[in-house]
């Protein structure tokens, strides 16, 4: 029997909540949990389960030297959606753990930046049965323009927590 996860559980209560709200308070958890997505700002836009959708402002703590999104801030976003929508698919006696990040800059980024991971049923069945194992997270990272300035792939693996 799967152990409940509490951020699943968390998830799944704040979502009946105003679209505004509830990202809000995503957004707050998830700052509170990962330090360095609170210095850089960014936020939960929104997510469904299988889908979930983050915003790096172009603001100042985020930028490189030429004012745009920075590509640590870049691959920070990829690497956190992807690990918040695999977060809470897995059991909570499951520990999430990136395995691989492979990140190629094809363009320069304009503006804010927005990340969308998903994940697809098999994927998320395979998550709930295995003891362990890993999965490909499929991330779209785009820029104000709508372009994709990186292009990603997110191994992440899940482990039994000790």
């Amino acid at each position: 029997m799967a152990v409940i996860n509490p951020l699943r559980k968390f998830v799944d209560k704040v979502n009946t909540y105003p679209n505004w709200l509830s990202a809000k308070l995503m957004t707050w958890v998830f700052r509170y949990k990962v330090k360095l997505a609170g210095t850089t700002g960014i936020e939960v836009l929104q997510t469904d389960g299988k889908t979930a959708t983050y915003r790096q402002k172009n603001k100042r703590k985020a930028q490189n030297h030429i004012g745009s999104v920075h590509a640590a801030a870049m691959a920070l976003l990829a690497e956190s959606c992807t690990g918040f929508i695999v977060g809470i698919n897995l059991p909570g006696d499951k520990l999430p753990l990136i395995k691989r990040m492979d990140l190629n800059y094809v363009k320069r980024a304009t503006g804010d930046m927005t990340a969308v991971a998903s994940l697809t049923d098999k994927q998320i069945a395979l998550m709930q049965t295995a003891e362990k194992g890993e999965v490909n997270v499929k991330v779209n990272v785009t820029d104000a323009n709508g372009i994709e300035p990186i292009e990603c792939e997110m191994i992440w693996a899940w482990v039994a927590k000790r």
